[in-house]
Parts: structure tokens; sequence; C-alpha cells
């Protein structure tokens, strides 16, 4: 994850992108992550407000509470 994030030392850095060139496991995974970490990013600089659905039932149990005034 270090790597990923440019977090890693020059040291960790180079052998995991030596360790990437010589497996092809490897770098699939990686590649796999990259594009796990760009979704990830999008969803988190995205507003999130719950559905209609939600609100209209939140608002019907508050306007039928018992105690409303």
């Amino acid at each position: 994850m270090q790597y990923l994030y440019g977090e890693a030392s020059p040291i960790l850095k180079l052998a995991l992108e030596k360790a990437i060139k010589e497996d092809r496991e490897l770098e699939k995974e990686i590649k796999t992550l990259r594009h796990t970490q760009k979704k990830l990013d999008k969803l988190a600089n995205r507003p999130v407000s719950p559905d209609q659905k939600s609100i209209d039932a939140i608002l019907k149990y508050a306007k039928e509470s018992p105690g409303k005034k």
C-alpha cells in the first residue's frame, strides 16, 4: 500500500519495481489495486446524500410520530 500511495522508501520502491518486472502475477495485482484505488478516490470526492425514498420515510415517520404538537 505504501508503494501505491507513493509512501514507500526509495529502496522499497526499487525492490518492488524490480519484482513487478519479474513477476507477471504481481504486475497484474498492482494494476488491479491501482484501478481500485482510482475508483475509491472518485467515490471519496463524490457528494453522497440519502435517496428520496429514505428522506420520504423519515419525514413520514416524523409527521406521524406521537407527541407532535
